[in-house]
């Protein structure tokens, strides 16, 4: 991964391969940003007319590449935009700098080393900007740049190109604690998200829930964290019908993956539980043609609880964070579970199974109530569960449902604060009776119209009496098909990781919501 300093040079006598400065979108032209007066002076005080004189305007998103002046030790300087001027001085929004910061992040994949002088007279600028700098130079390589066989045994094969090797954080303090805690921060919460965004790009022949339930085992060792996996003979002792139902068609038998971090003095205890299906062919209920090429990344809602319930560890948070990842394969066979089946689940309602491609609801039920059992004090799920919620809020905001107002509101303050887009849902009662069912206690299906509303009500059914609970839909934000822009790249994104550590932290902190 991108490695990250706070340097201690100046933007002058900096040796990179460029310098990043942010220039902002004025009413006469573009401004430059707090950072770039040392690369200014080099221009002689002229920077901001040069790049109007290029078609700069200080636009978010946009990128410009001019050579440096003599002055400068780096060979290129690379002005990115970073929105309309704020209204107060230094008042930058920190999605504004973590955007600008991945962008030119991407831009500068291949090289060694680069300097950024963005905004960073805060910790909390110089979070912003570390965290979108290194989210930014993120790329999957894993399966491209082998040996081809075919090709002349003289012949150059480059490879792909390589993220970013270096960050070097300008305008900080590096001797200050504060900066250094933020920039080890963001370190650990990225190199998280980036491993997050590795499961859910790997290819679901290699990422299948055995495979998965390994590399959270090897996490957990090395990082203190207590994993406990149930296999299809456990599944089949402990009565999880969900999982079993859904995982029943594959070849690959489904897991349950517990995650446990605990922390000495911690007074509260999350549960974070995600949606795991490595691959969601529908099932008997078979997805259309064009809409299975990207349900590898059906296992989303599981990354990101993973990475978080990690991340937790890592900076010893003062809260004990536990996980639960329901991880099955969808499949059609001869062993599948059918439209019209009735599944008994781990909490000994039986659900009719009317859609086989309704299935995540069945695996985080299970999860759910197992979950409920330890009486943690809140719990969240992650899924990509409807495409009912990308119809209703597109393909960058998540939809927030809970069972307390109170909670929901928190949550969606939480991933606001951290840059997520989200939501809060409701979860209309009227719409319960659609899932009544003649055969069963309750149908994985109801009206087709709220659809992502009623796969909520549906997973309030399995979650434990008096537990606050909340449900995030990441449908849209959480694989994306684009061109990549700010710090999201094309493929898995890590959605809602940071608000899954940012309220790990709140509440380590005494302030659950």
């Amino acid at each position: 991964m991108t490695a990250l300093t706070l340097s201690t040079a100046g933007a002058a006598t900096l040796r990179a391969d460029a310098l990043v400065v942010g220039v902002a979108k004025g009413v006469k032209g573009p401004v430059l940003a707090p950072g770039s007066e040392a690369v200014d002076k080099a221009f002689d005080g002229k920077l901001a007319a040069v790049l109007a004189t290029l078609g700069a305007t200080g636009a978010e998103g946009e990128l410009t590449k001019l050579p440096a002046a003599s002055g400068l030790k780096a060979p290129v300087v690379v002005a990115v935009g970073l929105g309309p001027v704020p209204d107060k001085e230094d008042a930058y929004d920190a999605e504004a700098l973590r955007r600008a910061a991945g962008t030119a992040a991407r831009a500068l994949s291949g090289s060694k080393k680069a300097g950024f002088a963005l905004p960073a007279g805060s910790v909390e600028d110089a979070a912003a900007v570390a965290e979108g700098a290194l989210l930014g130079s993120y790329a999957f390589t894993a399966y491209q740049g082998g040996e081809n066989k075919l090709a002349p045994k003289d012949a150059k094969d480059s490879g792909p190109k390589q993220p970013l090797a270096e960050v070097a954080l300008l305008g900080g303090k590096p001797r200050d604690k504060a900066y250094k805690a933020a920039v080890e921060r963001a370190l650990a919460l990225v190199e998280e998200i980036n491993r997050a965004r590795d499961l859910i790009n790997t290819p679901p022949n290699d990422l299948y829930p055995e495979s998965f339930a390994a590399v959270a085992t090897a996490a957990g060792k090395e990082h203190g964290v207590k994993v406990q996996v149930l296999d299809e003979k456990a599944l089949v002792k402990g009565g999880f019908g969900g999982i079993l139902g859904v995982g029943q068609g594959s070849a690959n038998g489904p897991r349950l993956v517990k995650l446990a971090y605990t922390h000495p003095k911690a007074e509260k205890t999350l549960a974070f539980v995600g949606k795991g299906i490595t691959y969601d062919s529908g099932g008997i209920s078979l997805k259309p043609a064009g809409h299975n090429e990207t349900m590898k990344c059906d296992m989303s809602g599981a990354a990101a609880v993973f990475a978080a319930v990690v991340t937790a560890a890592r900076l010893g948070l003062k809260v004990n964070v536990t996980g639960w990842l329901a991880l099955a394969e969808n499949m059609p066979s001869g062993n599948a579970t059918r439209p019209g089946d009735v599944l008994r689940m781990y909490s000994g309602k039986t659900v009719e199974v009317l859609n086989t491609d309704a299935e995540g609801r069945l695996v985080l039920g299970d999860a759910l109530t197992r979950a409920s059992e330890e009486k943690p004090d809140a719990i969240v799920d992650v899924a990509t569960l409807t495409g009912a919620m990308v119809l209703a809020l597109g393909n960058r905001t998540f939809g927030i449902m809970a069972n307390d107002d109170a909670f929901r509101t928190s949550i969606h303050e939480i991933a606001e604060e951290v840059g997520e887009a989200s939501w809060p849902m409701p979860l209309p009662a009227d719409l319960r009776k659609g899932m009544d069912s003649p055969t069963a206690d309750i149908a994985n299906m109801g009206e087709r119209m709220g659809g992502g509303l009623v796969a909520g009500l549906f997973l309030k059914e399995f979650v434990g009496e008096g537990i606050a609970w909340a449900h995030l839909d990441i449908a849209g934000p959480a694989f994306h098909e684009g061109a990549p822009y700010g710090y999201t790249p094309k493929g898995g994104t890590g959605s809602a990781v940071r608000t899954l550590v940012r309220l790990a932290e709140r509440t380590a902190d005494g302030d659950l919501g």
